[in-house]
């Protein structure tokens, strides 16, 4: 079993600290949500787990596997099985999705060994099927002219190819219809099981209508201040987050 630890993280940009002392553990086959209001640090969380050059780490630690990953390169932390999900995918014009996939399993091969282009496409062809995506798609350039639920099938596909330890997706379901977000989520949940742990950040419950999280965590000004399971955000969705910062503020008192 493989383990994401963040231990009592600090987070600056500039002068400005933004995540400010984050604890959290993320297991093989877990899946957690982050929900919070706008500016609470939770995309940040992702992007410095994932290796964003503008981020500075003051304090604490993020283990993989028990080891830390702070000093990797983002590519470095790809290898060892971290994926990021991206709120705004970029597009990448003259690149096909079959191409791209391809150079980027190449990457995780040890040091001269070369991509067998038959096993490639086999599996390629299988993991589409599993998803439901035509496999035209793959003759597409990456992103470019996509919908939002193509950008974030495409995701997807990249995820099932990788098949990392752990995905962190930065709220997946931004500038979905619910036709796509539906889409994108039997696409998650067509991967989940024992060898993947995923961290949902999103600032609505009708994602996790169809993701179930085993655990929801509410983060207000840059910490976790409040978990629970699917009811708790549910009573999010009910009741807002004003409820949270009274509880807040009545045990600071």
């Amino acid at each position: 079993m493989s383990s994401l630890v963040i231990q009592d993280l600090h987070v600056s940009i500039g002068d400005k600290e933004i995540v400010k002392g984050l604890s959290l553990t993320i297991r093989s086959g877990e899946v957690h949500a982050i929900m919070g209001p706008n500016g609470t640090g939770k995309s940040t969380l992702a992007k410095v787990a994932a290796g964003h050059p503008d981020y500075t780490v003051t304090k604490g630690d993020i283990l993989l596997d028990g080891a830390s990953i702070l000093e990797k390169e983002a590519d470095e932390r790809a290898r060892a099985g971290l994926f990021l999900a991206f709120q705004y995918p970029s597009e990448i014009p003259g690149v096909s999705i079959a191409n791209f996939l391809r150079a980027a399993v190449q990457a995780r091969l040890p040091e001269g060994e070369e991509i067998d282009a038959t096993a490639y496409y086999k599996r390629l062809y299988a993991k589409m099927d599993m998803l439901k995506i035509d496999r035209k798609f793959t003759s597409r350039a990456v992103n470019e002219g996509f919908s939002g639920g193509e950008k974030k099938r495409c995701e997807i596909l990249q995820m099932a190819m990788l098949e990392p330890k752990f995905a962190l997706m930065d709220e997946t379901d931004s500038g979905l219809d619910i036709d796509a977000l539906r889409i994108v989520a039997e696409g998650v949940n067509a991967l989940r099981g024992p060898n993947l742990g995923v961290l949902l950040i999103t600032h609505y419950q009708r994602l996790l209508n169809y993701i179930v999280p085993d655990f929801v965590h509410v983060m207000y000004d840059g910490r976790i201040v409040k978990s629970g399971d699917k009811s708790l955000a549910l009573e999010l969705e009910a009741k807002g987050y004003d409820w949270v910062k009274k509880e807040l503020a009545l045990a600071n008192a």
